[in-house]
């Protein structure tokens, strides 16, 4: 799931969040890796080089990163790595699920490791930046120094309804806004509606969808909703690739068997992992975070009271900041 309102790549952030935040920081280098003969994935690094290195996995699937997801980590310390997902963001073709899959993404990271040079790293990931994290360090143990995990998505049949049909318990207007987009007689099957009209070629199908689904998820994101960042969401490009890529997952169910991330714990509960959820988080319940935790005793869980899901929500942000140096302290 992404972190959502981010129209634009640049988007400012607000006053509340840049008290909380390290400065505004520019990479030090960028770059390609052309993963296979259809995509291309962009990356970019900051911060310390040769530091204590970190990578930051974005939301969605869907997602991408942007200029404000540098700073969370002290950049006197921490050599970060920011990637677009395939499909997401710089990476190319944008909103492509060819080839796409949980494990593609696996082991695009690991690629993406060892084109960096870095031997072990500190994953960083919130949403579906955390099943991702989850689903690569219980690949790759070895190559793991510890995690910092927000809005916990697991990928369970359980949360896909509640995204899907459920979420409408606290928000039903946004609910029904997302499920009268569809004619009558699609409503029965919601997501596979959406899938079908997403997946389209015809933008004049796509787009319209994509935008209906990226009004809903954006309305759910935050404890006090930013209407006027949901409206300029719209028109952004990454919309279609947010509503594609996620659509795309849900309906194979993460390309993962059902429990898998839960039961893996067992094979990364040596690592130092800290555990950032918002009370009030609707796109990923707290009930998530919490089974993560019972099944995880030594990984730290902080429960934000004041926030929702989104990690632009300034008590999410000083908890992910607070959580980071606590990490750098375990590694020390």
């Amino acid at each position: 799931m992404s972190s959502v309102p981010s129209p634009a790549y640049g988007a400012a952030t607000s006053p509340g969040l840049d008290a909380v935040l390290y400065p505004e920081i520019e990479p030090y280098a960028s770059g390609t890796i052309a993963l296979d003969r259809v995509h291309t994935l962009h990356w970019e690094a900051c911060g310390k080089r040769g530091g204590l290195p970190l990578v930051f996995l974005h939301g969605g699937p869907g997602g991408g990163s942007l200029p404000q997801h540098r700073r969370y980590y002290d950049p006197a310390v921490f050599d970060v790595t920011l990637y677009d997902q395939r499909g997401c963001g710089r990476s190319t073709p944008a909103a492509c699920i060819v080839d796409n899959t949980t494990q593609h993404l696996v082991a695009d990271l690991e690629r993406l490791r060892i084109a960096r040079g870095v031997d072990r790293w500190v994953l960083f990931g919130g949403s579906w930046g955390s099943t991702l994290a989850l689903a690569y360090a219980q690949a790759h143990p070895e190559r793991v120094l510890g995690l910092v995990l927000r809005g916990i998505f697991l990928g369970s049949a359980r949360e896909i309804d509640w995204f899907v049909h459920r979420m409408g318990t606290f928000f039903p207007e946004a609910a029904r806004a997302f499920v009268e987009f569809l004619p009558p007689a699609e409503r029965g099957a919601i997501l596979a509606s959406y899938h079908r009209r997403l997946v389209d070629p015809d933008p004049a199908v796509h787009r319209p969808a994509a935008c209906a689904w990226d009004r809903y998820e954006t309305a759910c994101s935050m404890l006090l909703p930013q209407t006027d960042a949901a409206a300029t969401f719209d028109d952004s490009t990454a919309a279609l690739a947010i509503a594609r890529i996620e659509a795309h997952y849900f309906v194979h169910r993460i390309f993962l068997p059902e429990g898998a991330l839960l039961a893996g714990v067992e094979r990364i509960r040596h690592l130092p992992c800290s555990i950032v959820q918002g009370r009030y988080d609707v796109v990923c319940p707290p009930v998530t975070a919490d089974a993560l935790a019972r099944a995880w005793p030594s990984a730290e869980h902080v429960v934000v009271p004041d926030a929702g899901h989104s990690a632009r929500e300034p008590g999410i942000a000083r908890e992910l900041v607070r959580a980071v140096r606590r990490v750098q302290q375990c590694l020390a």
